[in-house]
């Protein structure tokens, strides 16, 4: 069988694309290895989603798949580990099966970017994290640190000074690169503290964090910090492995695309936070799929 589109990642681009392109009568399938929402999924209330304000990440993950599937659409639950994007028809393996179809849709989005430390990754789950909504709870009436200077590194600190007794937001400037809304509101919060011009240099733990060291980018001074967990929001690393040595990349690895899409291999789109763009947000990797989607069409008709 060869489908006319498939989709690889099932974050709202992904699905967005997924509902335009079976809605167009296309026989559409969507590869996704955990479950609909990538990012997304892990949010709790999403406040700057148009039309549905505090909506929750994962219940619009569900209904982005439940709409994309009565469109139509196909979900399988699958890990691709590699592709071949030249040619056709383009071939998509999973450990399960090779899929073909005449065109293929790249949402497989990024991933949140480590510090970088030894310990970091044995800790993961026992202290460190890359989601307060997923794991703040966790960590309620304790006290925690957030790295980070953007907006996403102030809403997890926002997120978690409704739970925690005591939130520190470590940045390694001497101010926020977060919107002035965000930073107003952290100023504001009686639990949340600033270490400026400071950076991480190393985990203090036993079973489980228990705290961090920590050096002046200026002064060069060295001090530690007691937490219970800290939230690492220091940036997002492109899913993009698959792609590579195929596709043309910008130099932090996100695929080149234009705005609608189109990849410079024919019938091969790049859709969502995986593309090079200045804007990275829930309605604009919608956005993406809807173009991708229709960009595909148009290359199938083109056939």
């Amino acid at each position: 069988m060869i489908w006319d589109v498939l989709i690889v990642g099932g974050g709202p681009a992904g699905y967005t694309a997924a509902l335009y392109a079976a809605g167009a009568g296309l026989h559409t399938v969507l590869l996704e290895k955990l479950g609909p929402g990538g990012q997304m999924a892990g949010s709790g209330a999403i406040a700057n989603y148009p039309g549905l304000p505090g909506v929750d990440g994962a219940a619009l993950a569900e209904r982005m798949r439940v709409q994309a599937e009565a469109a139509g659409a196909e979900t399988r639950y699958e890990e691709v580990t590699s592709l071949a994007l030249r040619g056709t028809p383009k071939t998509a393996h999973t450990r399960q099966a090779e899929y073909a179809a005449h065109t293929v849709i790249l949402c497989t989005g990024a991933a949140p970017r480590p510090l970088g430390l030894p310990e970091e990754t044995a800790l993961r789950g026992r202290g460190v994290s890359y989601c307060a909504a997923c794991d703040g709870g966790l960590y309620r009436g304790r006290a925690v640190a957030v790295v980070g200077g953007g907006n996403t590194a102030a809403a997890e600190a926002l997120y978690l000074a409704g739970l925690c007794r005591e939130v520190t937001l470590i940045h390694r400037r001497g101010a926020l690169r977060a919107d002035a809304r965000c930073t107003r509101a952290l100023e504001a919060a009686p639990n949340v503290g600033f270490l400026w011009n400071t950076r991480v240099t190393a985990l203090l733990y036993t079973e489980t964090l228990a705290g961090l060291k920590l050096q002046n980018t200026v002064t060069g001074a060295r001090s530690t910090l007691a937490v219970a967990g800290l939230f690492v929001a220091v940036g997002r690393a492109p899913q993009s492995a698959l792609a590579a040595g195929q596709l043309a990349m910008d130099g932090a690895g996100y695929l080149l695309a234009g705005e609608d899409c189109r990849t410079a291999l024919p019938g091969v789109f790049a859709a969502g936070d995986v593309r090079a763009k200045p804007l990275r947000q829930i309605v604009t990797a919608a956005a993406d799929g809807a173009m991708a989607a229709r960009a595909a069409q148009e290359y199938i008709a083109a056939l």
